[in-house]
Parts: C-alpha cells; structure tokens; sequence
C-alpha cells in the first residue's frame, strides 16, 4: 500500500480544491466525509470518484473491516495524517473522506409529485441542508433553488443533509420566478410563506402545490409574492412572530403528511 505523504502530489491538490465552490462547479464534484455519509453514498450507488483514507485510521481500527472491504473497489488512496488534515474540514475527523462526482444529467421537474419545495435565495448552509433532510423524510425527491440560494455543494450542507442529497434531485434555476410560471401551466399554485396574511398553513389542501420558501432574513422576494396563488403563515401562540426558515419548512411539510395520512384512513 502507498501511502502519499506530500501536499505537492496531483491528486491532492485537485482534492484540496475542491474547498472552493468555483473549483466544485468547475470539476462537477463534491467531497463528502466521515463513514456514514460515504456508506450512504456506496449504498445509493452514488458515482464515487475516489476515496481518501488515513493511514493512522487503518491503524487504529476506526473504520471496520466490512467498510473496508466496499471502499476496496473504488480508486482508494492513502494518506498520512498531515496529509488527510489539509483535506479535512472537520473538526474531529473520522479518517475518511470521498471526492463524488455530480450528475451532469439535465435535471426536469416531476410534474407527478404533490407538492414540491421551492428555495427563494436561502443563505444558511445549515438551514438548507436540514430543509434537504427533511424533504428527504417526507417522501419528496426533488428541490428547486434559486441561482442565490447557499451552495448545495458546501461541505456543512452536505454533513447536514445526513445523506439525503443523494436521494434528492437538485434543480437550480436561474429566474426562479420563471420556472414558477412554467410550474403554474402544470396546475401547480404558488404558496409563498409571508407574515402579512391571515392564512394559516392548516387552511391549505396540500395537492398540486409549490410552497416557496423565502430567504432567513427578507422573506419570500416581492416579485415572488406579488405572483403568489396563496399567501400563507404558521399561527403563533407565543410573542415569537417567525421561525428559522428550516423549522418552518418542517412545520408546513409535516402538515402535508398529516393530511396525506388522512386521507388514506
């Protein structure tokens, strides 16, 4: 086994690029860390470009044999622990690490789906990677995002889906207020979460839907607004008057699932 121990090799210095978006959109690619998340990737036969392991991890036993037998059939490489460092951005590092090449296929909405979540500029790497993960839970398989929405490609996004971007397709858009039309002519409504209605999300029958989801700090834009088939809100009892856009997202989606239970009883 080789193990590379220079930061001037190739290969890692392709790697250590990709901790930079333009790098990430110029390569197609993404790094994901730690055993859960690259057993999830070998699971969802996601197309794995390479995977990075520490020597002193093989060493110490942290990654078990069963692992090491599936990461055996992908192009592995070895690296001392300096080495794995300047790869990492991880606080404590479990060893391991995958460079995961994107689908390069072009991303088309499905039309068949009930609802479908639509991000209007999110900027919170945790925010979106929780909305990622909860879309995930729910059933959905899809997101939409505006050209400004946080990259969906950054290392604390991906850590905070949990897995769930890889069974979620990304459709980024670059007029989100375009596609939303374009949704419209396929009988979805535009339902846009905004504090100046008197609309409660329990009022809303969640079928043929697209729930816009607006930036933490402005909302959803006005020209998304001034768009909108229903304006809706999360009732408050409590002096609090919004919530983190992810526990909002949360909030309305669990909605939709308790009426989807409904309706099969």
């Amino acid at each position: 086994m080789q193990v590379i121990t220079s930061k001037d090799n190739e290969k890692i210095k392709e790697i250590r690029k990709l901790k930079e978006k333009k790098f990430r959109d110029l390569n197609k690619q993404y790094i994901i860390e730690g055993i859960k998340l690259i057993q999830e990737a070998i699971y969802e036969k996601v197309n794995i470009d390479s995977i990075v392991v520490c020597e002193d991890c093989l060493q110490n036993n942290t990654i078990e044999q069963s692992l090491l037998y599936e990461i055996a059939k992908f192009n592995c490489i070895y690296v001392s622990q300096k080495i794995f460092e300047l790869l990492t951005e991880v606080k404590n590092p479990q060893g391991i690490l995958a460079v995961i090449n994107r689908d390069l296929k072009a991303e088309q909405i499905d039309y068949t789906q009930d609802i479908i979540v639509a991000l209007d500029d999110i900027q919170d790497p945790g925010n979106l990677g929780t909305i990622l993960r909860t879309i995930d839970s729910v059933g959905l398989s899809q997101i939409v995002m505006s050209k400004n929405t946080a990259d969906v490609y950054n290392s604390k996004v991906v850590r905070s889906t949990m897995g769930a971007i890889f069974r979620i397709k990304i459709i980024q858009v670059d007029e989100l207020n375009k596609t939303l039309k374009e949704m419209k002519k396929h009988k979805y409504q535009v339902l846009c979460t905004s504090l100046k209605t008197e609309n409660s999300i329990y009022d809303i029958d969640y079928n043929k839907k697209v729930i816009v989801i607006g930036n933490e700090a402005n909302g959803v834009s006005k020209e998304i607004l001034e768009m909108a088939d229903t304006k809706i809100k999360i009732p408050m009892l409590g002096k609090t008057e919004s919530l983190n856009a992810s526990v909002a997202t949360g909030v309305i989606l669990y909605e939709y699932v308790r009426q989807k239970q409904n309706k099969k009883a």
